[in-house]
């Protein structure tokens, strides 16, 4: 089987995971996107994933992102949609700003403060989530729950944000359904922000669920799920 083949079942298998849990939470497809995480795939992998029409890719690392984006906006084809979805240093922004359509990693009031500033200057918003360590693990990044709801008013406030959600990782577990937990408390959570919220923000997405456990992130609200070796598996 060619790279292309196995990719192609792979992502087909991954977007049949996704319409099935959508189907046992009585959601429409539609609500779901899939974020395909390129950190670890060789280039000519994404451009597979990109010619079987996945155009959503998210990137960890800032430069890998600018360095890809750039290879693959010099080829004619389908336009790419990038999200920055792991952690980003202050120092970094003006880096990320002008290509990640999203930013799922906002973890902290001053990264917020400096994307904000640099947005501004641009004279255009940046689309963005807030991330949340729903789990407490020192290990995580994120605004723990109730610094979260301290900083809110504040985050909100920031003109420079398209605030568009929250995203969060679970810790790892021996099955996916122990995961749910820590998506319901982000979904709760996100409600529960929303109803505090001034009506310009929409806090409609939700980030939530990889390769282990993206289903039953979906079961739970998910609204965009990051999914990396599962299809890139078997490659090597």
């Amino acid at each position: 089987m060619t790279a292309f083949d196995r990719i192609s079942a792979n992502l087909d298998r991954v977007r049949s995971g996704i319409a099935a849990a959508c189907a046992r939470s009585g959601r429409s497809v539609d609500e779901v996107r899939l974020v395909a995480v390129t950190k670890y795939a060789q280039l000519d992998w994404v451009r597979d994933l990109i010619s079987l029409g996945q155009t959503t890719l998210g990137e960890s690392r800032p430069h890998q992102l600018a360095s890809r984006a750039d290879e693959l906006a010099a080829e004619p084809g389908i336009p790419v949609e990038w999200h920055m979805i792991g952690h980003l240093q202050r120092n970094k922004v003006d880096l990320v700003l002008p290509i990640a359509a999203l930013i799922h990693s906002v973890d902290s009031l001053r990264l917020a403060q400096r994307i904000s500033t640099v947005a501004v200057t641009r004279e255009k918003p940046a689309a963005v989530l807030i991330e949340v360590n729903v789990s407490g693990e020192d290990s995580k990044d994120g605004f723990a729950p109730d610094e979260l709801r301290t900083a809110w008013g504040e985050l909100a406030g920031l003109s420079g944000l398209d605030i568009r959600g929250l995203m969060t990782m679970a810790p790892r577990v021996d099955e996916p359904a122990q995961a749910r937990p820590y998506f319901a408390r982000l979904r709760a959570l996100r409600d529960e922000l929303t109803a505090c919220s001034d009506r310009r923000i929409d806090l409609a997405e939700l980030s939530m669920g990889m390769s282990g456990d993206y289903e039953a992130a979906i079961e739970e609200g998910a609204t965009l799920v990051r999914v990396g070796s599962s299809l890139f598996e078997g490659l090597s």
